[in-house]
This record gives structure tokens, sequence and C-alpha cells, in this order.
């Protein structure tokens, strides 16, 4: 089995098994403190609705980002040959470029609405939470690793690693793990994720990494957990119907870009940070 494969068949078991043994002890842990009622179970399953779609477009998504990568491959330089030494430097570039595709798509609001709100909009953290992912992710996303493929990695070993390293932070989602000491420090953990989902001011916008949390220690956007998260948007969804989670935000932006003057007032709307304003016309705060 080639390398690529094999990094791709590691990457389902490490999205799969969390789930299937982690969420019966969320909710064993949950019970206990709280009868499970219906609304946990609607919660859930708004985070579980983004798989509709996405499965629904997933041979687009996958035709896209194969011809994508096809095309980016003819202007490499050179062409660097597939083995584990190679997939590890690809898989750390990758990484790398995550970080700045998670933190400009916190930063910029028009990537924030039409996406990765979806996945922070939930009061709940668990298991299920790593299901909530815009459909649109897929086609934005491959995108920001181009670079790893002008570098001469084979496309199918970066759609691996990229693989890879979403499916490692499944079992990030879930507070049955509390702080792991030395391990937090180093690669990005639920502690740490459970940071990255909370509300709280000194919480927002921070631990963007995906398998290493180095990066946001590199960059000044590391925060240890230190009191305990309350979750979801600062301005709350207060919906679980599935229309709801996946295009607030977007009908959000899009009320606010008719509020603008000028071509440049809405370019400047798109591009800043969601929750900030302009003299143009006010714009409500959205995480």
């Amino acid at each position: 089995m080639a390398i690529s494969s094999r990094l791709e068949t590691l990457s389902l078991v490490l999205a799969i098994a969390p789930f299937f043994l982690l969420l019966p002890v969320e909710l064993w842990q949950r019970s206990r403190r709280a009868p499970l009622d219906r609304a946990l179970l609607s919660e859930q399953l708004a985070s579980a609705s983004p798989l509709v779609p996405t499965l629904l477009v997933s041979g687009a998504v996958a035709a896209f980002v194969t011809s994508l990568y096809a095309w980016a491959q003819t202007y490499s330089l050179w062409r660097i040959s597939t083995s584990w030494g190679s997939s590890a430097v690809c898989l750390l570039l990758v990484d790398f470029l995550y970080y700045w595709e998670h933190r400009i798509s916190h930063r910029v609001r028009f990537l924030w609405a039409v996406s990765h709100s979806v996945h922070h909009s939930s009061p709940l953290f668990d298991q299920t939470t790593g299901l909530r992912v815009s459909f649109i992710d897929g086609f934005l996303s491959p995108w920001f690793y181009l670079p790893a493929v002008l570098f001469g990695f084979d496309p199918k070993l970066v759609i691996a690693c990229f693989l890879l390293m979403v499916g490692y932070q499944q079992w990030l989602h879930t507070e049955s793990i509390g702080p792991l000491a030395g391990f937090d420090r180093v690669f990005n953990s639920p502690s740490n994720h459970r940071v990255h989902h909370a509300m709280q001011t000194q919480y927002l916008d921070k631990n963007y990494g995906g398998i290493l949390i180095v990066w946001d220690r590199l960059f000044s956007t590391y925060q240890p957990e230190v009191e305990p998260p309350r979750y979801g948007l600062t301005h709350p969804l207060d919906s679980t119907n599935p229309l709801q989670v996946h295009a607030a935000e977007a009908r959000a932006l899009l009320r606010d870009l008719s509020l603008r003057s000028s071509l440049r007032a809405a370019l400047r709307l798109l591009l800043r940070p969601p929750g900030t304003t302009d003299t143009d016309a006010s714009s409500q705060q959205t995480a």
C-alpha cells in the first residue's frame, strides 16, 4: 500500500475511533450531572447536520481539489519523491499552513461568516462538535495548501497529510479529558482546543494549531485553560435548525453588506475581523 493511502487510512481511524469511544463516556458523565433531554439531542443533531451537505458535495469537492492541485503541480520547480521522511516534512508544512488558514478564517469576516462560524456556533463541546463543519470548507480550504504542492510534494501526499491533520483533531472535542501536562505544551489537546472554542474574552482568537500548538506559542496566540470555558458565539445562535446553523452568520453578513454605500466599504467589511465596525454602517459583533 502506498504511503499516501496508509496515511488516509490512519486519518479515518483517528476521525472515527474517538467518536465511538468518547461519546458514550461524555453522555454517561453528562447523565450524572443532569438527565439527558431532548434539548441535548437536538443540539447534537444540529452539530451532525452538516454531514448531509458535506456528503452530497463530496464528489464535487474531490474533483475540485484534484484539478486544482494537478494544475498547481505543473508550476512546481521540482518534484519531491514520497518517502516516510518526506511525508513527515509534508505533514509539518501542512500543519503550519493550517495554523494560518485557521487564523485567517477567524480574522476575515467573509471566511468566518460563510464557513468557519458553523463549527463554533454550538453551546456544547463534545464529539458531535467535531462533525459541525460547513461543506463550504471543501472549496475554501484547499487554496491554503497550494504552497505544499508548489514546493514539490505529491498532491496525493498533501491531501493525505491534510486528512491526517483533520482526523487528529476529532478527539480534541471533549470535556472528558483534562489537562495533559507536558503534552499540552507541544501538541494540540482537548484542554487547548476547549480554549479555542470558548467565548470568554481572554480565550477569543487563541490556539489555532491543528496537531502542533507550538505555532501558537511562536506567533503569540497561545492561551492555557485557566477557567471553565463557555462555548458558542459571543452572540449565541439560539437555534438548532440546520438552516440556521449553516446560514445565520452568512445572512448577517449579507445584511451588513446591504448597509454599505460603496464597493470599497463592502470590501472592507468582507476583509475585516468579525465584530468590527466602521463609519459607513454599524456591524453586529458575531465572534
